[in-house]
């Protein structure tokens, strides 16, 4: 990858400055180095869905649900593990319209694809689709606000159109594995013929990766052979 989060940064003008404290931002984004540093970071994770594992675990470790039963998307990037002061972020841009903190958070997911070595850029980026009804509510989908710098930093193409959410689930929010499996299942409509060999599907958490699971089988069943998940934060308790 040739591309730096800093210099495309740069480009928009704008002097970042710490959105938690207000201190002078480091490495192009809105957060000062102190921090950044605070962040949970996700340094130890499952090769394939980006879980949390012990320190203790190898580099190329799988979780056991991956070596039981892998997932239909190839691999999950996941730089944060979804807790504090990251949760607080996270719930201020999907909740409060904080936009400029969803313009961070793909900074610190853009930042961390930089640094894979392994990580083959895709030809497209498919965000997590909303249901109509909710993307009435909220305003915004706020996994197409985290793929439109990424799409730009890596000049890369964004689908927003060829899946639909074609019925609005309830809340994933509280339900367990097995409950989310069913409650996602079927919700995806696919509007076309997937051109793009390798896809990245963009979201902003992957709790069980039920959502991106259920996307990534009708992705490939439209005809990509690859499916990446790129997304802020991966949940620690996957059951």
């Amino acid at each position: 990858m040739v591309y730096k989060w800093t210099e495309f940064a740069q480009q928009l003008a704008c002097p970042a400055v710490c959105i938690l404290c207000g201190a002078k931002g480091h490495d192009g984004l809105d957060l000062c180095r102190g921090c950044l540093g605070d962040l949970p970071f996700n340094h130890h994770a499952c090769q394939r869905c980006a879980l949390p594992l012990p320190d203790a675990a190898p580099e190329d470790a799988l979780c056991g649900q991956c070596q039981r039963q892998p997932p239909k998307f190839d691999r999950c990037y996941a730089p944060l593990r979804y807790g504090y002061p990251l949760d607080h972020l996270i719930s201020n841009f999907k909740f409060r319209d904080r936009l400029a903190q969803g313009h961070l958070l793909a900074g610190l997911l853009g930042n961390f694809l930089l640094q894979q070595q392994q990580c083959e850029l895709p030809e497209l980026i498919i965000p997590v689709p909303l249901h109509v009804s909710r993307l009435r509510v909220r305003g915004f989908n706020q996994a197409l606000e985290l793929a439109r710098p990424l799409g730009k930093c890596f000049d890369l193409p964004i689908d927003n159109h060829l899946v639909i959410r074609n019925r609005a689930t309830s809340s994933q929010m509280g339900l367990d594995k097995r409950a989310r499996g069913k409650n996602i299942r079927g919700a995806f409509e696919l509007k076309g013929k997937v051109l793009a060999r390798h896809v990245a599907i963009v979201d902003d958490v992957v709790t069980t990766g039920s959502t991106v699971n259920e996307l990534a089988a009708i992705l490939r069943r439209g005809g990509a052979e690859r499916v990446d998940v790129w997304a802020v934060a991966r949940r620690a308790d996957n059951r």
